[in-house]
């Protein structure tokens, strides 16, 4: 990662040619340091170059916005404002995110101005003797996690629909303050259970970037081959949830059995079942071995997996529900920050495995799944084409394990920065860590891809069908806990 320091009226220029040069935006969050507000700018150059870090000071009246300019800057900018105080001027919604008038105090503490609100929190009005309004939440069946949704709708017809999210928002990056990065692992396996592998891995690869590490070749082995693991049985899980949400309800136990028997498989490979307390910046925690029954249930998961793929392929009653329901345009999703299965449904080639390969994917790039329609059977097929993939993947890995130590120290000097990533079955994983002078964890950000591809979410459901509303959340498979953070 490079780092570049910048004043605040050079940020729009350095956005338009980086956008030329075909890169993106990642996001924005602040900082403090010596008692100064500094925002911080994420930005991906393109594919193979290293990602780039601006650091700039904030200027006593604020931040201009890049909202305008970069539409998926405009939650981290909000974000930063509620969180951190520092005001952004001129935000094209320029009312609360996270924290609204009324709710509790800021996990960060404002020792600074604070932001400032010129607009309620609203959506636009939507008036009409035929308009209907349904506020949905924040408590829905069976385990869906809280979130409030509100749409106005005329017949099925939805004409405007309005998430509201961060309801349970746990203030996970100010937890990280103060700790050590060993210590500090075991929350960032938190942040989302589902993605723990994920979330783990990037983190340790912040702090291994921020020491100048590299990690033993079987350690590297071992973190692909567990993030796959993870990989498949998030698969599963989403098919059994779409086929749900279709109503296919033997569709939907077969889902759940083959993601249980995935979850047992993993904790075969390392004790845990989530994937857990595996991961220590510099390597693993311990050495792993494969269990001799390892690689048989491997192919008969694979095999069962496959069937069911086929099964679902070949019932219309699926497939119809699936095509053109939600669709995602190529702009729209380049635009908003669409991550994972999500943008490459919509024909965004990108996977951080290939593109800024870590762990063991420099040898071992995998096959990424694209599709151009950018609806939900879109979005159903790269998650397929990805589990088929993903079990390729794991036998290419397994066969190729290599001996030796699976760890090496790890300390990463006072007051460094680094940056680590990973590809988890959602998207894109991004953690940002700084360093105090005891070489502690002064700030983490987090980028995750439920936060990401909530943002992105409103804009399939705009003009859809409230029968369809169900398969289109299903569709995006995203998680609450993933954007609460």
């Amino acid at each position: 990662m490079r780092i570049l320091h910048l004043p605040a009226g050079d940020i729009p220029n350095n956005i338009d040619h980086l956008l030329a040069q075909g890169g993106r935006m990642l996001m924005v969050y602040a900082t403090q340091i010596e008692g100064r507000n500094e925002a911080c700018y994420l930005a991906a150059p393109g594919i193979g170059k290293p990602f780039q870090l601006w650091l700039v000071d904030v200027p006593p009246g604020g931040l201009p916005s890049m909202a305008v300019h970069v539409p998926l800057l405009g939650w981290y900018e909000r974000e930063m404002q509620d969180l951190s105080g520092v005001g952004v001027l001129n935000h094209p919604e320029p009312f609360p995110l996270v924290i609204e008038h009324g709710d509790m105090p800021a996990p960060f503490t404002q020792t600074h101005s604070t932001a400032h609100y010129p607009a309620p929190h609203i959506v636009p009005e939507v008036e009409g003797d035929d308009v209907q309004e349904l506020d949905f939440g924040p408590i829905r069946a069976d385990v869906f996690e809280s979130a409030q949704f509100r749409f106005f709708y005329i017949g099925e017809r939805i004409l405007r629909y309005q998430p509201r999210l961060f309801l349970k928002h746990r203030g996970m990056e100010k937890r990280f303050q103060g700790l050590a990065p060993d210590a500090a692992v075991i929350l960032a396996e938190r942040v989302s259970g589902v993605g723990a592998l994920a979330h783990a891995l990037a983190f340790c690869q912040a702090i291994e970037d921020a020491a100048g590490v590299q990690v033993p070749p079987r350690a590297r082995v071992w973190r692909s081959v567990l993030g796959e693991l993870e990989r498949v049985y998030n698969h599963l899980h989403y098919l059994g949830a779409l086929a749900d949400a279709t109503s296919l309800k033997v569709g939907q136990a077969e889902g759940r059995l083959l993601e249980e028997q995935a979850k047992q498989l993993a904790a075969r490979a390392c004790g845990q079942r989530l994937l857990m307390n595996v991961l220590r910046p510099g390597g693993l925690r311990r050495n792993l071995a494969l269990m001799a029954d390892f690689l048989p249930r491997l192919d008969q998961l694979e095999a069962a997996s496959l069937r069911y793929l086929d099964q679902l392929e070949r019932t219309s009653t699926f497939l119809d529900r699936l095509h053109t329901t939600g669709s995602l345009p190529h702009t729209v999703a380049f635009d908003q920050g669409a991550t994972g299965p999500v943008e490459r449904a919509s024909g965004l080639d990108r996977d951080l495995r290939r593109d800024h390969p870590y762990a063991a994917y420099a040898d071992y790039s995998p096959l990424v799944a694209l599709h151009q329609d950018g609806d939900a059977y879109a979005r159903y097929h790269v998650h397929g084409a990805e589990l088929r993939a993903g079990f390729d993947l794991l036998r290419g890995l397994l066969g190729h394990l290599p001996d030796g130590a699976v760890h090496v120290p790890c300390t990463a000097s006072a007051g460094g920065i680094g940056l680590g990533w990973a590809e988890s079955p959602r998207g894109s994983v991004y953690y940002v860590v700084h360093l105090d002078r005891n070489a502690r964890l002064e700030r983490v950000k987090i980028k995750s891809p439920s936060y990401s591809n909530w943002r992105v979410f409103p804009y399939t459901v705009h003009g859809s069908n409230m029968m369809d509303y169900a398969i289109n959340e299903a569709s995006f498979g995203s998680t609450i806990a993933g954007c609460d953070r």
